[in-house]
């Protein structure tokens, strides 16, 4: 399960919003070792292309490299899809190189609503997880649980699975 506050979900989306009708794409960095996103940290779509995105392999080295030096790593990798659903494209998973990370979709396909959904990616299968808003500036404790893209029978508001 990906748990993110809302405000760095909110960032994501103006990003894909934005960058439309090209895919947008960037990172969510946390503590190493942790599945903690804690910064946001848009970036480049080099491809500028409307169905695909790659990250500009300089500001990628430049980002890495700072999260390293911040004792970090990528717990989010996120693009959008601009006319399609929120879920990986076969080039999408031949391109996931970080089996720990969690890869989320945003569809903005909608000019009215977003999907958004996150996914494992590892070694070339892709698993669907459940995704937690964490709304800090409501409740610290209170949380919000959402599948997006599935019916809302399955929605756990509680995040009981936590």
């Amino acid at each position: 399960m990906l748990s993110i506050d809302r405000a760095i979900v909110d960032a994501i989306v103006a990003h894909a919003r934005r960058d439309h009708p090209d895919e947008a794409c960037g990172v969510v960095a946390g503590p190493a070792g942790s599945d903690l996103a804690t910064r946001h940290i848009p970036m480049e779509n080099a491809a500028r292309s409307m169905t695909f995105y790659e990250f500009d392999s300089m500001e990628q080295l430049r980002v890495w490299r700072e999260m390293d030096d911040r004792d970090e790593a990528p717990v989010v990798i996120y693009h959008s899809h601009t006319a399609t659903e929120a879920y990986p494209s076969r080039t999408d998973v031949s391109f996931a190189g970080e089996p720990d990370a969690h890869y989320l979709l945003v569809s903005t396909r909608e000019p009215d609503s977003e999907e958004i959904r996150s996914f494992r990616i590892v070694a070339g299968v892709v698993t669907e997880e459940k995704v937690c808003i964490l709304d800090a500036g409501v409740d610290p404790h209170a949380v919000q649980s959402y599948m997006f893209g599935q019916s809302p029978a399955t929605v756990d508001y509680e995040c009981s699975g936590r």
